[in-house]
């Protein structure tokens, strides 16, 4: 049986398609287009109309592969940007008059387990606490967590896009904005460093675009291959902070010279870089390590996880 799950994301939409397999899956296909769904309207609660414009034609598009593949199932998800859009119900009714694509908005909390689930089916997280990371476009997801189970999560919704919009005002960045943006995550993330305080996680699990560039830029740098199937990528600490220390004194076209830069996450990188580098030090971590799986591949064994279980029934 085949299967779908589109992953419409704040900057990037995701469709794979996988071919069930027992217990297990294997990915047929794999798509991403740059949405880029909440540009201009993320930080007033709306999705503009050259968004929604855009959304429609990729969905369509996403649309004639299903068909294609004569895929039986179609799971599809929404997030940040549209769950707090005024006009995020309204995109959904759109979408499914416009396509017949039906789409379930996910809470932030659902969208922190799925991340997980995907996160621990990629690199087995082990017996010590670890910190999921995924930074979206919209929203921030921290997941601390062993293999064994979720100890605690949570979604901050002051993702890469709004940070931009608020933060990156000149480029690169002045002092002024990057303190700005420091006291602006102080104050937003006091329940995740309580949190850690508890369960005390020393190694960052990092998982989305942000990662997977920082991994492709590090992969070329050092010459470090990377297998086409590989769930889990390299990096390292000290490889992120040469990295950040780059990212944050080069402007637009410089960054996009790096071997690894791609046009999508040129503009967010730094922010992110900022965000990953506050973390690092703020927690005392001591280990960096990079998902290759995370929202829409555990949207993906949680359905499978269910088919079977109706299967039982």
């Amino acid at each position: 049986m085949k299967v779908a799950v589109i992953d419409m994301g704040t900057n990037t939409f995701h469709l794979i398609i996988v071919e069930v397999e027992k217990d297990d899956f294997k990915i047929v296909y794999r798509e991403k287009t740059a949405v880029k769904i909440g540009e201009k309207g993320i930080n007033h609660g709306m999705i503009t109309d050259d968004a929604i414009d855009r959304a429609l034609k990729t969905l369509t598009k996403f649309k004639e592969v299903i068909e294609e593949e004569q895929v039986e199932q179609v799971f599809a998800t929404a997030t940040s940007a549209i769950r707090n859009a005024q006009n995020g119900k309204g995109l959904v009714a759109l979408i499914k008059e416009e396509t017949g694509i039906q789409t379930r908005i996910i809470s932030g909390i659902q969208e922190a387990e799925y991340i997980y689930y995907g996160v621990n089916k990629a690199l087995k997280i082990g017996d010590q606490p670890s910190l999921i990371m995924d930074i979206g476009g919209g929203s921030i997801e921290f997941v601390i967590g062993t293999t064994r189970e979720i100890l605690w999560r949570q979604s901050f919704e002051i993702g890469g896009q709004r940070m931009v919009e608020k933060f990156h005002k000149h480029d690169p960045m002045v002092q002024e904005d990057k303190v700005a943006l420091i006291e602006y995550l102080e104050s937003n993330l006091q329940e995740l460093f309580e949190a850690c305080s508890q369960f005390s996680p020393k190694t960052l699990i990092g998982s989305s675009g942000t990662f997977d560039t920082l991994s492709d830029i590090y992969s070329l740098k050092a010459n470090v291959e990377r297998e086409k199937d590989a769930t889990e990528y390299p990096l390292t600490i000290d490889a992120f902070m040469e990295i950040y220390h780059e990212m944050i004194i080069k402007g637009r076209e410089e960054r996009l010279a790096i071997p690894g830069m791609i046009p999508l996450r040129v503009d967010m990188i730094v922010v992110a870089c900022e965000l990953v580098n506050y973390i690092i030090h703020k927690l005392e971590l001591t280990n960096i390590r990079v998902s290759a799986y995370a929202l829409k591949e555990g949207v993906l064994l949680n359905t499978l996880y269910t088919l079977k279980k109706e299967e039982t029934l």
